[in-house]
């Protein structure tokens, strides 16, 4: 923008101060700053394309080029900030949002995103002030509200929190996490009746949010009325069922009304979501016990001991188990251990002082009963307490006479969700399809630990023995994310690639390099140059089934992003039909009827779709991903049955997501 200012500037002076020389360099250079633009653009506009497709590393690659050519541009130094963001780069994409500010103060998102990297670490005043920086140019932004105000409750700044959301209700009387966060900071003031009726009034404007019902939950389990706490966990987990902190807590209000086996499916459930939780595989492990299955128990505790080694009440219910199964030194070990922090912890002594006898070491058997005897003389010693069931301890206690209390969180804290448009994956910006994607080529192979399949075509086997080893091309689904290496490698190889293209003497010489080409530009997520690459091929070679076909791939997952900016891309549709019908004319595959089958899910055309995929299918009965899709497209027709069946088969061939996809249909 300085240089066309500059450029006007100059033409606007009187003729006489301008020399034929003058004019000569100036319209020598204006034509290359174009282009210099041009390429910065476009080195923008490809990195915000591997940003979509969650590529990030990629994406980085792309912005360090432009910052480098251009940095006096704010949306290079932004948009990286949002992919180290995703990377969780926090400290990174707080310094560049700081970088962006610099070079624009005045772009709303870039505080949005500083302060929520701002409060990834903790940093919730510096936050507080990007988010009084956004409202200054955006006062009407409900999300910059409610972020403001889970920061103000961070620092406890409870009064500031509670004005803010008087400001907030008055504008927005129907939200209902603001009732929420409301309660929230009356349950930290122990005000417990201002905080039921503001979660009532919460849960009576928006009844389908399940955190809502687990805060709830929480005041009723505060209260001790587990009966009531339970209920309003049900409603949460029915809301969201793939939240282990809420069976954790409805484990608990089920162990205080002595319902074991509810608690101990409950402890199974949250552990399947999180297997690494510390609180499920404690207090599974004390239920364990308790019921007599010691050597589940034992294994729990181990699983404990590997998150903390150093955590003594695992240790000692450990020991304990190990006493009752019979491995006594392996208990006498563990015994040993809490006896060297707890020298006093009687009961420790005793149960170690048996142990010895049982193994017939009397001396140090009399040692431990010797300092018993001298400390405690008149205490009585009786068989290991039972399992109290209206005791727990919080997790930070470490009075080790609480050994067998099961263990819960030291603060029932609500799990804050800040509002923004950086939350979660790229593309749930926009409505998501759950179609899988088209096959493409690549050079990457792909991998599944789960589903042991091989893309094969004759053609393209046929095009591998032309190419040196390590330049293979592989049939696979999807895009793989590069690390760094990776990345530099493939722009070392577009260069190489370059330079042949370049000295090549003949046109056939050209058009495999140009394939290979315009596939690495395809892996590093730079659609436009591969798409180049591929009609010059086609120029030069119209019956080359394999351009055509990469070429519909790039120009779809183009259309997609483009689409996700608010851009019609009808006519680009049809001509990525046009591609796939040509490359299927061909060289008819079963990749490339499901890819047309794709394009034609995207126009709502399910009758030609499920065509597609039937025709995919019968060429290979064991393409998976055509199953997945024929069953979307004919539950979208309204062939539920059907479209069960495929997904059904889909799930048989490894593709397992299918499962859920399944039961979501059947439930309703």
């Amino acid at each position: 923008m300085v240089f066309r200012q500059n450029i006007v500037r100059l033409l606007n002076l009187p003729s006489r101060s301008v020399g034929g020389g003058f004019l000569f360099v100036l319209f020598v250079l204006f034509p290359l700053a174009v282009q210099a633009q041009f390429n910065t653009d476009r080195l923008i506009m490809i990195g915000r394309n591997a940003l979509y497709y969650e590529d990030y590393v990629v994406s980085i690659q792309y912005f360090n080029q432009a910052i480098e050519a251009k940095p006096y541009l704010y949306e290079p130094w932004f948009f990286r900030g949002v992919a180290k963001y995703y990377l969780d780069d926090y400290a990174g994409a707080e310094s560049d949002c700081s970088e962006a500010i610099q070079r624009n103060p005045y772009v709303v998102g870039m505080y949005e995103l500083r302060g929520l990297c701002r409060i990834q670490q903790k940093k919730f005043g510096e936050a507080i002030g990007d988010y009084n920086r956004a409202l200054r140019y955006d006062p009407e932004n409900q999300s910059l509200w409610h972020n403001r105000v889970l920061c103000h409750i961070n620092e406890k700044d409870y009064d500031a929190a509670l004005a803010e959301l008087d400001t907030m209700l008055t504008r927005w009387s129907r939200n209902a996490r603001g009732y929420a966060m409301r309660a929230e900071i009356y349950l930290a003031q122990k005000d417990t009746a201002q905080a039921i009726t503001a979660l009532d009034r919460s849960l009576e404007l928006d009844p389908y949010d399940g955190g809502l019902w687990a805060e709830r939950a929480i005041i009723s389990s505060a209260r001790q009325k587990w009966k009531e706490s339970e209920g309003y966990l049900n409603k949460a987990i029915h809301l969201q069922p793939k939240q282990a902190g809420y069976y954790l807590n409805r484990a608990v209000a089920r162990f205080n009304q002595n319902n074991l086996r509810g608690a101990m499916s409950d402890y199974d459930t949250a552990l399947d979501i999180d297997p690494n939780n510390f609180l499920g595989h404690y207090n599974r492990g004390l239920l364990r016990a308790q019921v007599g299955d010691d050597n589940r128990a034992i294994l729990d505790f181990d699983f404990v001991l590997r998150l903390e080694p150093d955590n003594l009440m695992a240790l000692f219910n450990r020991a304990l188990l190990l006493d009752q199964t019979g491995d006594l030194r392996g208990a006498i070990r563990d015994y040993s251990k809490v006896i060297d922090d707890y020298p006093n912890f009687w009961f420790g002594l005793q149960q170690r002082a048996n142990c010895y006898r049982r193994l017939g070491m009397t001396r140090q058997a009399e040692l431990d009963e010797f300092r018993i005897f001298k400390a405690q003389l008149d205490k009585r010693y009786g068989r290991q307490p039972r399992l109290s069931k209206r005791q727990m301890r919080r997790r930070s206690d470490l009075d080790i006479e609480k050994y067998n209390q099961l263990a819960v969180a030291d603060e029932q804290e609500v799990e804050h969700e800040y509002q923004s448009e950086y939350r979660g994956r790229v593309q749930n910006r926009k409505v998501a399809l759950d179609y899988l994607p088209m096959y493409q080529l690549s050079f990457e192979q792909q991998q599944n630990a789960v589903r042991h399949y091989v893309a094969f075509d004759r053609l393209v086997d046929a095009y591998n023995a032309q190419l040196p080893p390590d330049r293979q091309l592989y049939i696979h689904s999807g895009q793989q994310a590069l690390g760094e290496r990776d990345t530099r490698r493939y722009f070392t190889l577009i260069d190489t690639l370059s330079q042949h293209i370049a000295t090549a003497p003949t046109v056939s010489a050209v058009r495999p390099l140009l394939m290979q080409r315009a596939i690495a530009y395809s892996v590093i997520q730079n659609y436009d140059s591969a798409i180049d690459d591929l009609t010059t091929l086609i120029l030069s070679d119209s019956t080359s089934s394999l351009a055509f076909w990469q070429r519909a791939v790039c120009q779809q997952r183009l259309n997609e992003f483009n689409a996700s900016q608010g851009t019609n891309v009808a006519m680009k549709t049809a001509n990525v039909l046009s591609d796939l019908t040509e490359a299927i004319r061909l060289n008819a595959n079963a990749y490339l009827y499901y890819n047309r089958g794709n394009v034609c899910v995207l126009r709502h055309d399910y009758p030609s779709a499920i065509a597609d995929y039937t025709r995919a299918i019968e060429l290979d009965p064991n393409l998976a991903e055509a199953y997945y899709n024929r069953g979307l497209a004919r539950i979208a027709n309204r062939q539920r049955p059907e479209g069960i069946a495929d997904l059904s088969k889909a799930g048989e061939l490894g593709l397992y997501t299918a499962y859920s996809i399944i039961k979501k249909y059947r439930k309703n």
